[in-house]
């Protein structure tokens, strides 16, 4: 029976991972109004290592349209404006002499659509993750010596668990693409 409840916490730990996975790319897809987690996948040139962008200077959103950068060293100013082109998130960073300043443009609706798809594939790809998590369990299940009740019943109840972390990855793209579609 512990091998059993072993067995679910497991596939229960691996559908949490999707659903947080799912949620950190579904916040780094710009959805019209300026946030500092649209340069969270940014890394910068520190000194000859790689670094997130918020570990090299304090990022903000003044307003809605508007996000600033400022790096804690001013000689960062070029290698964190480099980062942001590298990063290809079609921003065109202004450099003043003490900050950076981008101005977010507002989405067409075409680039609209376009990120409502990324967000799609992003939530199809959690789903995967968790119909992989089910599959692996239900292997683990069936190599259990138990009897064959336990067993069905144990596919049962992960069953119901990735019907409802499937349902909760539906609800998120609901929410996001809601998001981006708004105007």
């Amino acid at each position: 029976m512990e091998e059993i409840d072993f067995i679910l916490d497991s596939a229960k730990e691996a559908m949490n991972n999707a659903i947080a996975h799912l949620e950190k790319e579904l916040r780094s897809i710009r959805a019209g109004k300026a946030t500092p987690a649209m340069l969270a996948n940014v890394m910068v040139d520190y000194y000859g290592s790689q670094t997130p962008l918020s570990q090299v200077a304090n990022v903000n959103t003044p307003d809605a349209r508007t996000i600033s950068i400022q790096p804690w060293e001013k000689n960062m100013l070029q290698e964190i404006e480099k980062a942001i082109m590298i990063a290809n998130l079609g921003f065109n960073p202004m450099n003043n002499g003490e900050n950076i300043i981008i101005n977010v443009p507002p989405l067409t609706e075409e680039r609209r659509r376009d990120l409502a798809k990324q967000a799609k594939a992003e939530a199809e790809h959690a789903k995967v993750g968790i119909r992989n998590a089910r599959k692996d369990a239900n292997n683990d299940i069936k190599k259990t010596d138990v009897s064959d009740d336990m067993k069905k019943n144990a596919e049962a109840d992960i069953q119901t668990l990735t019907d409802n972390f499937v349902k909760e990855v539906d609800e998120k793209y609901t929410v996001k693409e809601k998001e981006i579609m708004t105007v």
